[in-house]
């Protein structure tokens, strides 16, 4: 287990958005609000190029916070050990305030889908995925946080909540959260339970990192609310509501702004990063 004293989460207690190369002259001009930026790992581990320029100019102005979404932690085999390596290359250079990952799965055997797919929570996969944070802790040599997935079905197998199955891998791997409110919201929707009652259960002490993002509306087939984590819209008022509810409860948190699909001009990007700024506001420190 990582000595989890090495390093820490060191974002501003503020508003950050996913950085897309599109929007790099805009924000060298007027970054206002953001405070920090954050990149998906797998975009940036290449040997060079535009993409690690523009970063590592970036990098000399913002915090920089790596979010993977290729280690496959909930996966059956063993992390991949090319990919860890271009991971710890990465941040080695890089010096990342905060490195984040999914509590999901995406490979089997030599496969690699192109989804973050959901887990059963039982003792097995607590097992696996702790041996995971533990591999991936020990190669970057610093705390990683773990993101709750969006959930569209639930396993029958499962002898966990999600919030007690995060916190038990916090206390085996001493590892940090990031709380995806959207996702909550997504969640609480398809599977029936309040949003609410899940912050008042989640481990709001561990979390180093708050996302937002927007989500798409459709039915199932049974004419049921359907929503999609799709990171493609603006974010819809009942989350920024369950912003204001979770801020309340755990104080200021780096606070970002996810949209990675249908990517709009800065301006619209930085009206939601106003938004999230004034939440944060409220909070007393």
């Amino acid at each position: 287990m990582l000595d989890v004293r090495f390093s820490d989460v060191r974002l501003p207690s503020g508003p950050g958005v996913g950085y897309k190369p599109q929007h790099f002259n805009d924000i060298l001009k007027n970054a206002f609000p953001v405070q920090w930026l954050e990149i998906h790992a797998e975009n940036y581990m290449g040997d060079g190029g535009r993409p690690l320029a523009q970063l590592r100019h970036l990098s000399e102005r913002f915090a920089i916070s790596v979010h993977g979404v290729g280690l496959s932690i909930g996966g059956e085999g063993r992390l991949d050990p090319e990919h860890l390596a271009r991971l710890k290359h990465l941040v080695g250079w890089l010096n990342p305030a905060s490195f984040s990952e999914h509590l999901a799965w995406s490979t089997h055997d030599s496969h690699f889908y192109n989804d973050l797919l959901p887990l059963p929570y039982t003792d097995a996969t607590l097992t696996r995925v702790a041996d995971h944070i533990d591999a991936v802790q020990d190669a970057i040599g610093r705390r990683m946080l773990l993101e709750n997935p969006s959930s569209y079905l639930a396993f029958e197998e499962s002898t966990w909540s999600e919030t007690d199955f995060l916190h038990e891998l916090t206390r085996r791997t001493g590892c940090g959260l990031l709380l995806d409110v959207n996702n909550v919201f997504v969640s609480a929707i398809n599977l029936g339970y309040s949003p609410q009652g899940y912050i008042d259960d989640y481990p709001l002490d561990m979390v180093g990192e708050i996302h937002l993002g927007g989500h798409d509306e459709d039915t199932d087939d049974h004419g049921a609310p359907l929503l999609i984590d799709s990171h493609g819209c603006e974010i819809v008022d009942p989350v920024w509501a369950l912003l204001d509810y979770t801020l309340e409860k755990s104080g200021p948190k780096p606070l970002l702004v996810e949209w990675d699909t249908d990517v709009p001009d800065w301006q619209t990007l930085a009206a939601e990063c106003t938004r999230a700024q004034a939440a944060l506001a409220k909070v007393p420190a």
